[in-house]
Protein backbone atom coordinates (compact mmCIF):
# COMPACT_ATOMS: atom_id res chain seq x y z
CA UNK A 1 0.00 0.00 0.00
CA UNK A 2 1.71 3.51 -0.95
CA UNK A 3 2.20 5.65 2.23
CA UNK A 4 -0.63 8.24 0.77
CA UNK A 5 -3.11 5.35 1.04
CA UNK A 6 -1.76 3.62 4.54
CA UNK A 7 -1.93 7.96 6.00
CA UNK A 8 -5.38 7.90 4.93
CA UNK A 9 -6.56 4.66 6.04
CA UNK A 10 -4.70 5.71 9.34
CA UNK A 11 -6.08 8.49 9.52
CA UNK A 12 -9.99 7.24 9.01
CA UNK A 13 -9.30 4.65 11.49
CA UNK A 14 -8.21 7.15 13.99
CA UNK A 15 -11.20 9.96 13.67
CA UNK A 16 -13.64 6.48 14.13
CA UNK A 17 -11.90 5.89 17.48
CA UNK A 18 -10.53 9.70 18.36
CA UNK A 19 -12.67 9.54 21.67
CA UNK A 20 -10.06 6.80 22.72
CA UNK A 21 -6.90 9.55 22.72
CA UNK A 22 -9.36 12.22 24.60
CA UNK A 23 -9.42 9.48 27.17
CA UNK A 24 -5.79 8.43 27.44
CA UNK A 25 -4.78 12.13 27.40
CA UNK A 26 -7.55 12.59 30.99
CA UNK A 27 -6.25 9.84 32.57
CA UNK A 28 -2.01 10.73 31.90
CA UNK A 29 -3.22 14.20 32.83
CA UNK A 30 -4.87 12.92 36.51
CA UNK A 31 -2.22 10.96 37.38
CA UNK A 32 0.53 13.50 36.56
CA UNK A 33 -1.80 16.32 38.14
CA UNK A 34 -2.16 14.44 41.64
CA UNK A 35 1.73 13.51 41.71
CA UNK A 36 2.27 17.38 40.88
CA UNK A 37 0.03 18.28 43.95
CA UNK A 38 1.47 15.47 46.28
CA UNK A 39 4.66 17.70 46.21
CA UNK A 40 3.06 21.11 45.68
CA UNK A 41 4.24 24.29 48.02
CA UNK A 42 0.64 25.77 49.44
CA UNK A 43 -0.93 27.58 47.14
CA UNK A 44 -0.66 31.51 46.25
CA UNK A 45 -2.12 34.02 44.70
CA UNK A 46 -0.15 33.06 41.86
CA UNK A 47 -1.88 29.50 41.25
CA UNK A 48 -5.24 31.31 41.06
CA UNK A 49 -4.04 33.62 38.58
CA UNK A 50 -2.79 30.39 36.88
CA UNK A 51 -5.37 28.59 37.11
CA UNK A 52 -7.84 30.90 35.62
CA UNK A 53 -5.41 31.63 32.84
CA UNK A 54 -5.44 27.58 31.97
CA UNK A 55 -9.67 27.85 32.02
CA UNK A 56 -9.07 31.09 29.58
CA UNK A 57 -6.75 29.50 27.35
CA UNK A 58 -9.34 26.15 27.05
CA UNK A 59 -12.40 29.05 26.92
CA UNK A 60 -10.88 30.48 23.97
CA UNK A 61 -10.88 26.71 22.18
CA UNK A 62 -14.93 26.18 23.00
CA UNK A 63 -14.84 30.12 21.45
CA UNK A 64 -13.51 28.56 18.66
CA UNK A 65 -15.47 26.01 17.93
CA UNK A 66 -18.46 27.76 18.74
CA UNK A 67 -17.57 30.44 16.58
CA UNK A 68 -17.16 27.62 13.84
CA UNK A 69 -20.06 25.98 14.35
CA UNK A 70 -22.22 29.14 14.69
CA UNK A 71 -21.63 29.87 10.86
CA UNK A 72 -21.51 26.59 9.53
CA UNK A 73 -24.02 25.01 7.03
CA UNK A 74 -25.70 21.30 7.56
CA UNK A 75 -23.51 18.91 6.74
CA UNK A 76 -19.79 20.72 7.46
CA UNK A 77 -17.89 21.21 10.56
CA UNK A 78 -17.60 18.36 12.56
CA UNK A 79 -20.45 16.45 11.04
CA UNK A 80 -18.59 13.51 9.81
CA UNK A 81 -19.76 10.25 11.35
CA UNK A 82 -17.92 6.99 12.23
CA UNK A 83 -19.16 5.46 9.21
CA UNK A 84 -17.47 8.07 6.54
CA UNK A 85 -17.09 11.78 5.57
CA UNK A 86 -19.81 14.08 5.35
CA UNK A 87 -19.37 17.50 3.31
CA UNK A 88 -22.57 18.76 1.44
CA UNK A 89 -20.67 21.73 0.58
CA UNK A 90 -16.78 23.16 0.86
CA UNK A 91 -16.66 25.83 3.68
CA UNK A 92 -14.21 28.74 2.51
CA UNK A 93 -15.44 32.00 4.26
CA UNK A 94 -15.53 33.34 7.73
CA UNK A 95 -12.93 31.33 9.80
CA UNK A 96 -12.24 29.13 6.51
CA UNK A 97 -11.30 31.76 5.02
CA UNK A 98 -8.27 32.02 7.87
CA UNK A 99 -7.20 28.14 8.98
CA UNK A 100 -7.85 25.25 7.05
CA UNK A 101 -9.04 23.14 10.06
CA UNK A 102 -10.37 25.31 13.20
CA UNK A 103 -12.67 22.78 14.77
CA UNK A 104 -9.06 20.86 15.18
CA UNK A 105 -7.66 24.58 16.67
CA UNK A 106 -10.26 24.78 18.82
CA UNK A 107 -9.92 21.54 20.44
CA UNK A 108 -6.17 21.93 20.72
CA UNK A 109 -6.74 25.13 23.00
CA UNK A 110 -9.44 23.54 24.86
CA UNK A 111 -7.06 20.32 25.74
CA UNK A 112 -4.28 22.62 26.19
CA UNK A 113 -6.09 24.23 29.17
CA UNK A 114 -6.27 21.36 30.76
CA UNK A 115 -2.61 19.88 29.99
CA UNK A 116 -1.50 23.56 31.30
CA UNK A 117 -3.59 23.17 34.31
CA UNK A 118 -0.97 19.79 35.41
CA UNK A 119 1.82 22.56 35.84
CA UNK A 120 4.50 19.83 34.27
CA UNK A 121 6.00 21.42 31.58
CA UNK A 122 6.91 18.09 29.76
CA UNK A 123 3.52 16.90 29.94
CA UNK A 124 2.02 20.04 28.22
CA UNK A 125 4.77 19.34 25.38
CA UNK A 126 4.21 15.53 25.12
CA UNK A 127 0.62 16.58 24.49
CA UNK A 128 1.42 18.88 21.81
CA UNK A 129 3.68 16.56 20.13
CA UNK A 130 0.74 13.49 20.82
CA UNK A 131 -1.86 15.97 19.20
CA UNK A 132 -0.28 16.55 15.64
CA UNK A 133 0.56 13.76 15.54
CA UNK A 134 -2.48 12.38 15.95
CA UNK A 135 -4.70 14.95 14.12
CA UNK A 136 -2.14 15.57 11.06
CA UNK A 137 -3.35 11.78 9.61
CA UNK A 138 -6.88 12.82 10.33
CA UNK A 139 -6.36 16.27 8.57
CA UNK A 140 -4.45 14.12 5.36
CA UNK A 141 -7.46 12.14 5.72
CA UNK A 142 -10.33 14.65 5.07
CA UNK A 143 -8.64 16.38 3.12
CA UNK A 144 -8.28 13.93 0.61
CA UNK A 145 -11.58 13.04 0.91
CA UNK A 146 -12.42 16.91 0.26
CA UNK A 147 -9.92 17.16 -2.77
CA UNK A 148 -11.79 13.94 -4.47
CA UNK A 149 -14.99 15.84 -4.30
CA UNK A 150 -14.71 19.10 -4.85
CA UNK A 151 -11.51 19.36 -6.73
CA UNK A 152 -10.19 22.40 -8.34
CA UNK A 153 -12.16 24.48 -5.75
CA UNK A 154 -10.31 22.79 -2.55
CA UNK A 155 -7.09 22.75 -4.25
CA UNK A 156 -7.35 26.84 -5.27
CA UNK A 157 -8.86 27.50 -1.61
CA UNK A 158 -6.09 25.04 0.13
CA UNK A 159 -3.33 27.04 -1.56
CA UNK A 160 -4.65 30.11 0.03
CA UNK A 161 -5.18 29.10 3.62
CA UNK A 162 -3.57 27.35 6.14
CA UNK A 163 -3.81 24.40 7.66
CA UNK A 164 -3.75 25.22 11.62
CA UNK A 165 -2.27 28.42 11.86
CA UNK A 166 -4.59 31.69 10.82
CA UNK A 167 -3.25 34.06 8.78
CA UNK A 168 -5.50 37.15 9.38
CA UNK A 169 -4.55 39.19 6.33
CA UNK A 170 -7.64 37.19 4.19
CA UNK A 171 -10.61 37.22 6.52
CA UNK A 172 -14.04 36.94 4.05
CA UNK A 173 -16.92 37.59 6.29
CA UNK A 174 -19.01 34.61 6.75
CA UNK A 175 -22.17 34.01 3.99
CA UNK A 176 -24.11 33.01 6.31
CA UNK A 177 -26.00 34.70 9.29
CA UNK A 178 -24.62 33.06 13.18
CA UNK A 179 -26.62 30.32 14.38
CA UNK A 180 -27.08 30.77 17.89
CA UNK A 181 -29.32 27.61 18.44
CA UNK A 182 -26.72 25.50 16.36
CA UNK A 183 -24.29 26.43 18.52
CA UNK A 184 -25.91 25.29 21.92
CA UNK A 185 -26.96 22.51 20.85
CA UNK A 186 -23.88 21.05 18.95
CA UNK A 187 -21.22 22.66 21.31
CA UNK A 188 -23.23 22.24 24.59
CA UNK A 189 -21.45 19.10 25.56
CA UNK A 190 -17.69 20.85 25.21
CA UNK A 191 -18.79 23.23 27.54
CA UNK A 192 -20.41 20.79 30.11
CA UNK A 193 -17.56 18.92 29.78
CA UNK A 194 -15.00 21.78 30.15
CA UNK A 195 -16.10 22.86 33.39
CA UNK A 196 -16.73 19.54 34.89
CA UNK A 197 -12.97 18.48 34.32
CA UNK A 198 -11.80 22.11 35.70
CA UNK A 199 -13.94 21.02 39.07
CA UNK A 200 -13.10 17.74 38.97
CA UNK A 201 -9.12 18.47 39.16
CA UNK A 202 -9.87 21.32 41.47
CA UNK A 203 -11.56 19.07 43.49
CA UNK A 204 -9.29 16.13 43.86
CA UNK A 205 -6.69 18.97 44.14
CA UNK A 206 -8.40 20.00 47.78
CA UNK A 207 -9.01 16.79 49.01
CA UNK A 208 -5.19 15.96 48.77
CA UNK A 209 -3.93 19.10 50.84
CA UNK A 210 -6.78 18.75 53.24
CA UNK A 211 -8.75 21.34 52.88
CA UNK A 212 -12.02 22.92 51.37
CA UNK A 213 -11.13 26.07 49.82
CA UNK A 214 -12.45 25.23 46.38
CA UNK A 215 -12.52 27.54 43.32
CA UNK A 216 -16.00 28.44 43.12
CA UNK A 217 -15.62 30.51 39.84
CA UNK A 218 -15.24 26.84 38.58
CA UNK A 219 -18.30 24.90 40.78
CA UNK A 220 -20.25 27.74 39.51
CA UNK A 221 -19.02 27.21 35.84
CA UNK A 222 -19.81 23.62 35.96
CA UNK A 223 -23.38 23.79 37.86
CA UNK A 224 -24.52 26.35 35.09
CA UNK A 225 -22.99 24.29 32.31
CA UNK A 226 -24.74 21.24 34.00
CA UNK A 227 -28.20 23.38 34.21
CA UNK A 228 -27.97 23.96 30.19
CA UNK A 229 -26.93 20.62 29.44
CA UNK A 230 -30.14 19.10 30.93
CA UNK A 231 -32.49 21.69 29.66
CA UNK A 232 -30.51 21.34 25.88
CA UNK A 233 -30.81 17.80 26.42
CA UNK A 234 -34.70 18.06 27.32
CA UNK A 235 -35.33 20.83 24.33
CA UNK A 236 -33.52 18.25 21.86
CA UNK A 237 -36.20 15.23 23.16
CA UNK A 238 -39.12 18.21 21.79
CA UNK A 239 -39.80 18.40 18.22
CA UNK A 240 -41.30 22.27 18.90
CA UNK A 241 -37.82 23.30 20.30
CA UNK A 242 -35.13 21.14 18.11
CA UNK A 243 -34.36 21.36 14.36
CA UNK A 244 -33.03 18.19 12.83
CA UNK A 245 -31.61 20.47 9.81
CA UNK A 246 -29.12 22.09 12.99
Amino acid sequence: MALKEEMERQGNWLFRYRSILAIGILLFALVIFIEMKLNHSPLSVCDYIFEYFCLLISLTGLGIRMYTVGYSPKNTSGSNTIQGQLADTLNTTGIYSLVRNPLYLGNFFMWLGLAMLTENAWFVVCFILLYWMYYERIIFAEEQFLERKFGEEYTEWAARVPVFIPNFNKFSKPELKFNINKVLFKEKNGFFALFLLFSFFNIIEENIRKHTHYNMVFITGCLVATVGYLIMKWLKTNPRFFNENL
